[in-house]
């Protein structure tokens, strides 16, 4: 059994989008994927199915804990064993894996070994909390250098090797892990000279949906901190840069969607759009029923599709059966709209109705044009689809088979969010509206409420968070 090369790669801070192309290339084909707790955990949906997940979560305390170093020997060791397994392994990292991440010592369990490795940089925290806060971290007119500083060292130090007085001539200054230990940290910089003045901007959670700014100075930063409900992981930039974000934090100034659907990112329209996705799509337990109807697929005039994901499902399954395209000829192809359609152009077909009204209504719209009696439709649906479009095709006088395909849960791990911060929230399911409730309960006062779809609207309205 052959040893492999160990990657180390940066996995960015905040938002999973963060991460660099080769980055996501390498971590679709690792076999064990050994991650920090703080990155977003949506990115590891990007490793290939059987791909072996561990979080360093559990293996030692929180990165900026103090008794985290005890967990570091079992990260070495286990990185380690999965490579002399002849396992693909990657070291994913929060931020720059060579930015205070401790990488020095798991490099040096490698060596030790002799094992090789690479190193692919990430997008650091003081870069995501510089451009998601407007902050110029560097500018010609006062800040012609920038330091990254660590607000938490190694507690078995007999004493600090940072130079104090060196960091006061500094143009900017940033801190890492420093929130819980700012107030030694101000005192220090203001006894060997910083002005209490100096303008001090506080980041949590850089670069994600629930990030948080704070603004002071050295003297006022840390009661500012406390009641803003700043913490840690937080990133600390101080300096005169600092005082650029009242002018240029675009984050602040612009309309900002909390959109809960499970559509790609959208980029060029009006406003910030931070995708929450309430709902996850999953496969079922057994596709026993589904499989039999597609080797019989042949059976039938009609295939109804009403999402991608019943798209995606039919063909995976299809192809698991040894079918593929070819043997939907002669067979007619509607999709709920032209989202589902270009999911379906992928696999080589073109839907044959596609309704102006993009939603179920307007597929039975399409259909009353059409004779449908004795006419046999094939419908893979989801495990909690609306059984509306069922009956009402029935009603046509169409013989209709119903098949689930994938189920539809509840998204884990939602995190703690201030809904006041956002302008609107898009709904596009009654399924994410139903997650939403469970999870945060109402909506704002004064943030809107906007749904995609008839049904979604009514789902909503029960729910009341639309009038």
């Amino acid at each position: 059994m052959s040893i492999k090369k160990v990657y180390f790669v940066g996995a960015g801070p905040g938002d999973a989008g963060l991460i660099t192309v080769r980055g996501r290339e390498i971590l679709r084909q690792a076999d064990t994927v050994i991650y920090d707790y703080l990155l977003d955990i949506r990115l590891l949906e990007e490793a290939k199915e059987g791909a072996e997940l561990i979080c360093c979560d559990t293996l030692g305390k929180k990165r900026y804990s103090d008794g985290f170093s005890n967990g570091q020997d079992k990260i070495n060791a286990l990185i380690v064993r999965e490579a002399k397994e002849g396992k693909r392994v990657l070291r994913l990292k929060n931020g720059d894996p060579a930015i205070f991440s401790r990488i020095s010592q798991e490099l040096e369990a490698l060596n030790r070994n002799k094992i090789d490795y690479e190193i692919v940089p990430g997008v650091t925290a003081a870069s995501s909390a510089s451009a998601f806060s407007g902050i110029p971290l560097t500018d010609r007119r006062f800040a012609s250098n920038v330091i990254f500083v660590t607000g938490h060292e190694d507690i078995n130090k007999k004493e600090s090797s940072i130079d104090y007085k060196g960091l006061v001539s500094a143009g900017t200054i940033v801190f890492y892990m420093a929130v819980e230990n700012f107030s030694g940290i101000s005192e220090k910089l203001i006894s060997e000279g910083k002005p209490k003045g100096t303008a001090v901007v506080a980041i949590s959670n850089a670069g994600k949906i629930n990030q948080k700014v704070a603004k002071g100075n050295l003297g006022n930063i840390c009661g500012v901190i406390k009641r803003a409900g700043i913490i840690a992981p937080a990133i600390l930039i101080v300096g005169k840069a600092a005082t650029l974000e009242k002018e240029f934090n675009w984050l602040r100034k612009t309309k900002r969607v909390l959109f809960t659907g499970l559509s790609k990112e959208r980029f060029f329209l009006d406003g910030l759009y931070f995708h929450l996705p309430l709902i996850k799509i999953e496969p079922i337990a057994d596709y026993k029923e589904l499989d039999n109807h597609l080797k019989n697929i042949r059976d039938f005039d009609w295939v109804i599709f009403t999402s991608r994901y019943a798209v995606e499902y039919f063909f995976k399954r299809l192809n698991s059966i040894g079918y593929d395209s070819r043997v939907l000829r002669d067979i007619n192809i509607a999709v709920i709209g032209e989202s589902t359609n270009n999911h379906l152009r992928s696999y080589g077909v073109n839907a044959d109705l596609i309704p102006k009204l993009e939603s179920s209504k307007g597929l039975l719209s399409e259909f009353k044009k059409i004779n449908l009696r004795n006419i046999r439709v094939f419908f893979p649906r989801s495990d909690i689809a609306d059984k509306g479009l069922t009956k009402a095709l029935k009603g046509l006088g169409a013989q209709v088979t119903a098949s689930v395909a994938y189920k539809n849960v509840i998204a884990k791990d939602l995190p703690d969010l201030d809904l006041s911060f956002f302008h609107e929230i898009m709904f596009t399911s009654p399924s994410g509206v139903r997650s939403f409730v469970k999870r945060y309960g109402k909506v704002p006062k004064k943030v809107k409420v906007s749904c995609i779809g008839e049904v979604t609207l009514n789902e909503a309205k029960k729910c009341h968070l639309s009038g």
